[in-house]
């Protein structure tokens, strides 16, 4: 073999030697910049929400809607046929017991009698009136409709799940959107011993005074039953609270640095959570801007 061909053959073992340096070189270079990218990313602070734990009272309730009743309701037959001869009330006119409320001329041939009166079972208010002057009635025919709207009530169907968590006495919250700034005060008064077998539910009444005749039968009525009232609890929004490994957590700011603690929750409501222990008054917890979000991370608070 030649010097000359010798010598071509170094050349290119010594090039090719160069060429993969250089990009062995490039390739670390690159590298270590991207490893750099990935460390001050790392580094850059999370815009996170946060609010304050704060001190409060949690309660826990079972909503229901339904409709009010008048407590006492008394639909009014006549106890003998005949023509009404004198319509002595109208709707919406108070009623006394013993109040003579319709007169019928039981017009039989061959007989006389005296005219026959119709008088109210009950101290209350005339709801419907349902026949006129000069009609005629036999027993099966309604003449009236009084009721008691010092009391009122309403009925809803509890599922058999919660019946446990409903005693006799208990508070209720109703809320009528005739009314829509007002809560109504009533108390549970009746609590069904039986479950209905298909619907799996029983009924429950609540009852609530009515002095003021506000509330109407026929009337719909939103019902919160009270179960379980907490006060002077420590207290954080429901996103504050995360779950991770089956552990209910919340992030904690602490000089710009989120850390996690892990928390024990009470009663549970639509915005609210109960935190019975694992964050102190004050405590400033993360409720928005979670993704990504690790222990020790820095964050900046919008």
């Amino acid at each position: 073999m030649s010097t000359l061909h010798i010598r071509s053959q170094k050349s290119k073992v010594r090039f090719f030697c160069f060429l993969f340096s250089a990009l062995c070189s490039l390739f670390l270079t690159g590298c270590g910049r991207e490893g750099e990218e990935v460390i001050e990313k790392e580094r850059m602070p999370v815009y996170v929400k946060v609010a304050e734990v704060e001190k409060g009272t949690m309660r826990e309730t079972l909503s229901f809607v339904g409709d009010i009743k008048a407590e006492d309701e008394v639909t009014i037959f006549p106890k003998v046929p005949g023509k009404i001869v004198e319509k002595l009330v109208r709707e919406g006119d108070l009623a006394k017991k013993g109040d003579t409320l319709f007169l019928i001329d039981r017009d039989v041939v061959g007989f006389e009698f005296e005219k026959a009166p119709v008088e109210s079972p009950i101290d209350g208010v005339v709801g419907r009136v349902y026949i006129d002057r000069g009609m005629s009635v036999t027993s099966q025919n309604p003449l009236a409709l009084i009721i008691n709207m010092d009391r009122v009530k309403i009925r809803v169907d509890v599922p058999e799940r919660d019946l446990p968590k409903i005693v006799r006495g208990q508070n209720a919250e109703v809320r009528l959107d005739a009314y829509p700034e007002e809560v109504f005060k009533g108390e549970v008064f009746i609590v069904s011993p039986v479950v209905d077998i298909v619907l799996r539910r029983a009924p429950v009444e609540i009852t609530i005074d009515n002095p003021e005749h506000k509330l109407k039968p026929g009337m719909f009525a939103r019902v919160k039953l009270i179960t379980n009232k907490r006060q002077d609890v420590l207290i954080v929004p429901r996103d504050a609270v995360l779950v991770k490994d089956s552990q209910e957590i919340v992030y904690v700011v602490e000089n710009s640095v989120a850390k996690i603690r892990k928390v024990q929750t009470g009663i549970v409501t639509k915005d609210s959570m109960e935190i019975v222990s694992g964050v102190e008054p004050q405590d400033r917890v993360i409720i928005g801007g979670h993704f990504g979000l690790k222990d020790g991370a820095r964050v900046n608070v919008k």
